[in-house]
Protein backbone atom coordinates (compact mmCIF):
# COMPACT_ATOMS: atom_id res chain seq x y z
CA UNK A 1 0.00 0.00 0.00
CA UNK A 2 2.98 2.29 0.60
CA UNK A 3 3.90 2.13 -3.10
CA UNK A 4 0.38 3.17 -4.06
CA UNK A 5 0.60 6.21 -1.77
CA UNK A 6 3.96 7.19 -3.29
CA UNK A 7 2.48 6.82 -6.79
CA UNK A 8 -0.41 9.11 -5.90
CA UNK A 9 2.06 11.69 -4.57
CA UNK A 10 4.01 11.49 -7.85
CA UNK A 11 0.77 11.95 -9.81
CA UNK A 12 -0.07 15.05 -7.76
CA UNK A 13 3.37 16.49 -8.47
CA UNK A 14 2.79 15.80 -12.17
CA UNK A 15 -0.58 17.53 -11.98
CA UNK A 16 1.13 20.58 -10.49
CA UNK A 17 3.46 20.67 -13.47
CA UNK A 18 6.63 18.63 -12.99
CA UNK A 19 6.26 15.02 -14.07
CA UNK A 20 8.59 12.53 -12.39
CA UNK A 21 9.57 9.75 -14.84
CA UNK A 22 5.92 8.99 -15.79
CA UNK A 23 2.95 11.20 -16.59
CA UNK A 24 0.46 11.85 -13.79
CA UNK A 25 -2.24 9.62 -15.31
CA UNK A 26 0.26 6.76 -15.59
CA UNK A 27 1.13 7.20 -11.92
CA UNK A 28 -2.56 6.84 -11.06
CA UNK A 29 -2.66 3.57 -13.01
CA UNK A 30 0.45 2.36 -11.15
CA UNK A 31 -1.21 3.30 -7.85
CA UNK A 32 -4.34 1.33 -8.75
CA UNK A 33 -2.32 -1.76 -9.70
CA UNK A 34 -0.20 -1.57 -6.54
CA UNK A 35 -3.29 -1.16 -4.37
CA UNK A 36 -4.93 -4.19 -6.00
CA UNK A 37 -1.79 -6.28 -5.48
CA UNK A 38 -1.56 -5.25 -1.83
CA UNK A 39 -5.17 -6.31 -1.29
CA UNK A 40 -4.67 -9.55 -3.25
CA UNK A 41 -1.50 -10.56 -1.41
CA UNK A 42 -2.96 -10.13 2.09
Amino acid sequence: MFGAVISVLFSMSGWIGSDVWLASTQWLLVAAVLALFSIYLK
